[in-house]
């Protein structure tokens, strides 16, 4: 679905490349989790993946990116839209109309879906993130967590094959960045929905998602299964990149029982693991 080979990018006035030799792969209906500390080139990977570059942001461009086949050079940003939706971490930018069905109904007639589908479209982006309640309310009498899912609506109801999102819980509370991540996983696994997550809160990023790449610098530095890599939690740590607590309980324990353990993802696995260490 997503093939990216040997690419370099450097923004247009600056000396220093944004990315260096990044390859990556993402099957159809993966879930890719990005981390990397401020600067390593994240959001920069985003824009590719969307064609915002070069399009939108001109510099030097080496090696390919394809989605789906498609060149992002060589294709419009208007036909990779159709292909790709990105949710912007900052939904206030993202978000232009007063009401909630507004928003969806822009974005529709901007891609020319006949007036006889529209209705259905609609009514289908609502329910899948679970705000049809929400339809005839007002954008400014949502709470954050409604509003990011009003922006998910808004790129779901244009049926993309591939979601982009570039930090969507970063002005969440716990509750609601758990809804998101919750969201996230139906679209996965019951749509098909490729998804491409950059998120700082690595506890959940790593609950949810199938596969982790670590950028550097502008390098991808460890890519696999989430799982995997976890298990180099000591080296992300000197990349400056934080591991769930849980994952470093894992550590702890190998480290003071003599035993392997199994590195744990998630609360579940953390007290399945002690309960099987205490007598």
């Amino acid at each position: 679905m997503i093939q990216i080979q040997d690419l370099s990018f450097t923004y247009k006035g600056e000396k220093k490349p944004a990315l260096q030799e990044i390859n990556l792969s993402v099957p159809e209906g993966g879930f890719l989790g990005i981390i990397g500390p401020a600067g390593a080139g994240k959001t920069t990977l985003a824009r590719v993946l969307t064609g915002m570059i070069p399009h939108h942001y001109p510099g030097n461009f080496y090696g390919s990116a394809r989605v789906k086949g498609l060149d992002t050079v060589d294709t419009s940003i208007n036909d990779l839209s159709r292909l790709v939706g990105m949710v912007f971490q900052d939904v206030e930018s993202q978000i232009i109309s007063p009401m909630v069905e507004d928003e969806l109904l822009y974005g529709l007639e901007n891609f020319g879906v006949s007036r006889e589908e529209i209705p259905a479209r609609i009514e289908e982006a609502l329910q899948s993130v679970g705000i049809s309640e929400l339809r005839e309310r007002s954008i400014a009498s949502l709470s954050g967590g409604q509003r990011q899912k009003v922006a998910i609506a808004s790129i779901i109801a244009l049926k993309p094959r591939i979601l982009v999102l570039d930090e969507p819980t970063g002005e969440l509370d716990p509750r609601s960045s758990r809804q998101v991540f919750s969201l996230l996983k139906v679209l996965n696994e019951e749509q098909g929905i490729t998804i491409v997550l950059i998120e700082q809160k690595i506890m959940l990023l790593c609950e949810f998602t199938k596969q982790l790449a670590v950028l550097s610098e502008g390098r991808i530095v460890r890519q696999g299964e989430t799982r995997e890599v976890l298990a180099r939690a000591e080296e992300l740590q000197e990349l400056g990149v934080n591991c769930p607590r849980v994952t470093t309980l894992s550590r702890i324990l190998s480290a003071r029982t003599g035993e392997e353990q199994p590195v744990c993802i998630n609360t579940e696995e953390a007290e399945a693991m002690i309960r099987r260490l205490i007598p």
